[in-house]
């Protein structure tokens, strides 16, 4: 009797608990609605239960269906709030502090990803004055899944722009978010899916992909759980990675420890690569050590070191005491140092290197330096360094395993399916770096997915803002090739869909690091893309676009689009980073000049040109032609 009298309370909690009023977690306390359309509310019951929805006055009623789905609709709305929303079924549930304003879509990868806190110092004061109650970000976090679209996030909620909530905003979703409230003072909604290092195709749906037989394919495979447990317990085992003999963290008096006495130690400097200061193609660990002055004003508080970038992994240590330590070369080296770490005199500064490919060190160009208040503390100079582990090349990787964020449709089915109810006003993508090694195809690839997101929501064609690649790695001051300048023509190529418009951001890059510190520009840049897209402004968005180039002579004139006011270079100099070629293909740089609102360029020393380029690299050092309004232009060739 026991058993069953337990078995019926386990039926009986399993009908109660099933029976709830469920809520989708994008719609909940604090959320943005959008304005002007009509807005869906759904979410789950038990079979056929009667709903009600209380919102404005008004009152909605419904009745799930069999599998216990539901929705209402609720009529358009202008910009206002707060509200509270009632929703009544076998349980009540009370939704507050709503706001009705319009809501962006904002997606893509690391750039996207970026948070304001990473950017601390650079936009210290946006972050120390943050108190914008109406503009409110949803952040989801990162998922994949390869079977099948989800219905609905396991997590997430609606956060203000005020205070401390500030620091995990999207900077450059922030930026574009607080120029148009600025502009119209009303409520800003960032949904924000991104994830670092994720191809474009892995954000878009599988009916999305149809037209890729490859992608499709390659879809299907990852639908077989088996097939894909199978391929990664193979892959990790073919390439397991050896046992670490690094000689600093074996030995008996550890090489950070202060007791250590350092012999056979060499200089270098810091910042720098090791390859460049007589190191040879070193794999491997390398220590560093310094002792750092620190004065009895700083010493026993707390502290910043700014370390700039290392390639790869690094660990600070300071008087023996393990600081902080980074496992991959993107992130700024920014460690906070806790009380009772510092002291007065010599300090011992210790950093552990880890590099598997390429050069390893210290990225050049970043700010070295401890801060403690008002006090400074150059850290760059001579250091000592001493190598702990050379790793032995390895034969060619064995079988790769399946990254899932990196599968194509995983992305979408997780963190884009279950929003597509959610009403908005457009779409900004910040993606391309992870499809640069394969260029030629990514203009297919964002044509495909901005049809996808378009018809998935089904709100007839959406602006859709995305930006367009910054300048990124070594100068070359000669013409070359470029995978980085082929897929900005892949972007470019997708404004041939109407509706999109491209933040051109080729002057916003840094050499030395995929992620760029000037957000802002990037954010406002796109704002002004919706200014003019989706809210009908009369005003200049973009920078000069290429739209034919004609042969006179000895001679190529080049007509632009988006010319705003007239051509001009941001520097008064004449337009530089021009290349042309003739039948050969052997692009040499031109010589260029603004006549008649276009632009005339020539070689003496090519006699018939027939094609021409523009900014054409990885990073072009000077790219300076612009319009009036200060967007500069995109790059492009004609020899395609």
């Amino acid at each position: 009797m026991k058993k069953i009298f337990s078995v019926v309370l386990l039926f009986c909690f399993f009908q109660t608990t099933h029976a709830q009023i469920r809520l989708p977690r994008l719609v909940r306390d604090s959320m943005i609605l959008q304005r002007d359309t009509k807005i869906q509310i759904w979410g789950w019951s038990s079979a056929n239960e009667k709903i009600t929805v209380k919102f404005n006055n008004k009152t909605y009623k419904t009745k799930a269906d069999q599998a216990g789905n539901w929705s209402v609709l609720l009529p358009a709305l202008v910009a206002g709030g707060p509200y509270m929303m009632e929703l009544t079924g076998k349980n009540k549930l009370t939704l507050k502090d709503i706001l009705v304003g319009d809501v962006w879509f904002c997606s893509g990868q690391s750039n996207m990803v970026h948070q304001l806190n990473i950017h601390d110092v650079t936009y210290a004061n946006e972050i120390a004055t943050a108190n914008h109650p109406a503009i409110r970000q949803f952040w989801i976090p990162t998922m994949t899944n390869l079977q099948e679209a989800r219905q609905d996030f396991p997590a997430g909620n609606w956060k203000a722009a005020v205070g401390e909530d500030i620091r995990p905003f999207s900077a450059v979703a922030y930026f574009f978010a607080k120029k148009l409230y600025e502009k119209y003072q009303v409520p800003i909604g960032i949904i924000n899916a991104s994830v670092g290092g994720t191809p474009i195709e892995a954000w878009t749906s599988e009916e999305g992909l149809k037209e890729m037989s490859s992608m499709t394919t390659l879809i299907q495979k990852n639908k077989d759980t088996a097939y894909v447990n199978s391929t990664n317990r193979a892959a990790a085992a073919a390439n397991r990675p050896p046992v670490s003999k690094d000689a600093g963290l074996s030995a008996n008096i550890k090489w950070f420890d202060p007791n250590y006495q350092p012999l056979g130690w060499k200089p270098i400097n810091i910042p720098g690569y090791w390859e460049d200061q007589g190191i040879k193609d070193l794999n491997g660990t390398v220590w560093y050590r310094k002792e750092i002055n620190i004065p009895a004003s700083i010493a026993g508080g707390d502290a910043k070191i700014f370390l700039g970038r290392i390639v790869d992994a690094g660990e600070l240590y300071i008087n023996g005491i393990k600081v902080d330590n980074t496992t991959y070369q993107y992130p700024q080296r920014r460690y906070k140092v806790v009380p009772g770490i510092l002291k007065a005199g010599k300090n011992l500064f210790v950093v552990r290197v880890t590099n598997t490919a390429g050069k390893g060190g210290f990225v050049p160009d970043k700010p070295y330096c401890l801060f403690a208040g008002s006090d400074t503390i150059d850290l760059k100079g001579t250091w000592h360094y001493k190598v702990g582990e050379v790793f032995i090349p390895r034969p060619p990787a064995g079988p790769f395993g399946i990254a899932a964020q990196n599968q194509p449709a995983a992305l979408y089915n997780a963190m884009v399916a279950p929003a597509i109810k959610y009403a908005i006003r457009g779409f900004c993508w910040y993606q391309g770096e992870s499809n640069a090694g394969r260029p030629d195809e990514y203009a297919q690839l964002q044509i495909a997915q901005i049809n996808d997101w378009r018809n998935k929501w089904g709100q007839g064609s959406l602006p859709f803002l995305y930006v367009q690649l910054p300048g990124f790695m070594d100068y070359n001051y000669v013409p070359s090739e470029s995978n980085w300048a082929k897929l900005r023509e892949g972007q470019l190529k997708a404004l041939t869909v109407p509706n999109t418009a491209m933040a051109v951001a080729i002057d916003l890059g840094e050499w030395n690091d995929i992620h760029p510190d000037n957000k802002k520009d990037v954010g406002d840049r796109l704002a002004l893309a919706a200014l003019k897209l989706s809210y009908g402004e009369d005003l200049f968005y973009s920078g000069p676009v290429c739209e034919k180039a004609m042969v006179d002579g000895n001679k190529i004139i080049i007509q632009f689009s988006h010319t705003g006011s007239g051509l001009v270079t941001n520097d008064g100099e004449a337009p530089a980073e021009f290349a042309i070629a003739g039948a050969d293909k052997k692009f040499v740089w031109a010589n260029a000049r603004i006549e008649s609102g276009k632009v005339i360029v020539w070689n003496d020393n090519v006699k018939e040109p027939l094609y021409v380029r523009y900014a054409w690299a990885d990073n072009p050092v000077n790219p300076n032609l612009y319009n009036k309004e200060k967007l500069p232009a995109s790059p492009f060739r004609t020899d395609k």
